[in-house]
């Protein structure tokens, strides 16, 4: 499988990543293991996780879980070689860890060595924070984390004494790299403007969502990751399922996702059901799975360094790996131009 730099590390990610969001949860631990199994042959080096996971929601008696779950498996295969492990920090308004407590030099510590105790590792590749300490267009549909205008000054210093804490953590050994989820451009150019005065290390990869439903990352964020040497972890490439096609219909599946988040975190909208119909039309015109159309069309995005999956179980998961050389045709991404046009930010 091809793979890319990501940022300016040393770090070379496959186009694929698989992610584990529902491990601990609806997958369970043999599923699980049987998924790094599969990826791992089929040349997916990229695992990415959270402490707040499972996810689906995250549930006071499962967190955490999705990380032990990987440990076991380096446990017993003795492979961390083979991996590039990414997993998140959790903060300010994810209340099952540290009582959402904001990302600051008080909880990075904290944060590390209970990855690496569930993780059953002494290093973690890329380690990133999970949400910002502030409201972002990233929380659609969410409660504000905070009631009022914080302080851009206050932000910022957090910020750089969360550089110092990651330096003293990269000298210790217990990560090697860091990157960002869910955040803005400001934010990012923050973090970029403090690690190059020195304030520590330098981000390498940006984590937000990106998929044919959810193209903000193009507004300005592609911008930046490209002239800024920043990799792109695209998340929710199917728009956590719309793009499976399976919701269509106001359709419910008892196992699935749906089930406990019946408008998938602000996502399902007509605007969105009507999108997806676009989309599964020119997947059929093409005579294309519409998942493997989705997945290739985030995969062949020019700031994209690797498209961030979840598989609920094998089948899932199987259907995915016999597409990830998928390269789509130039009349299909002209007749996909067209359908987001017509259907622009459906959620």
């Amino acid at each position: 499988m091809q793979k890319s730099p990501l940022g300016r590390s040393n770090l070379k990610v496959s186009r694929y990543g698989l992610g584990t969001m529902t491990w601990g949860g609806p997958t369970p631990m043999d599923i699980a293991h049987g998924q790094i199994d599969r990826a791992l042959a089929h040349g997916i080096n990229l695992i990415d996780t959270a402490e707040i996971y499972p996810a689906a929601p995250p549930r006071a008696e499962t967190v955490g879980r999705s990380e032990r779950i990987i440990g076991l498996w380096f446990e017993k295969n003795s492979r961390r070689s083979d991996v590039i492990l990414a997993t998140q920090h959790s903060g300010i308004g994810q209340n099952l860890v540290r009582h959402g407590a904001p990302i600051g030099p008080e909880t990075i510590r904290d944060g590390v060595e209970g990855a690496l105790r569930r993780l059953r590792t002494d290093y973690i590749d890329l380690f990133q924070f999970h949400w910002p300490n502030r409201d972002t267009y990233h929380k659609r549909g969410a409660e504000p984390a905070v009631a009022h205008r914080p302080d851009p000054a206050a932000i910022v210093q957090t910020m750089a004494d969360s550089l110092g804490a990651l330096a003293v953590e990269q000298r210790r050994g217990t990560i090697r790299h860091f990157g960002l989820s869910n955040e803005t451009v400001w934010g990012m150019a923050q973090w970029l403007r403090l690690a190059e005065a020195g304030a520590g290390p330098r981000p390498v990869s940006v984590q937000n969502e990106y998929s044919l439903l959810c193209r903000q990352h193009e507004f300005d964020m592609a911008e930046l990751c490209r002239n800024e040497d920043l990799g792109l972890l695209a998340y929710a490439p199917l728009a956590v399922g719309l793009l499976t096609g399976k919701y269509q219909g106001r359709k419910r599946l008892a196992m699935a996702r749906i089930a406990l988040m019946p408008d998938l975190g602000g996502r399902r909208t007509p605007c969105a059901e009507l999108a997806v119909d676009a989309y599964l039309d020119i997947a059929f015109k093409h005579d294309l799975d519409i998942v493997g159309m989705a997945l290739a069309w985030v995969a062949g995005r020019p700031t994209t360094a690797s498209v961030v999956f979840g598989a609920t179980d094998l089948a899932q998961l199987d259907r995915i790996l016999s597409q990830t050389d998928l390269r789509l045709s130039d009349a299909a991404l002209a007749d996909i131009e067209i359908a987001s046009r017509a259907h622009p930010m459906p959620f």
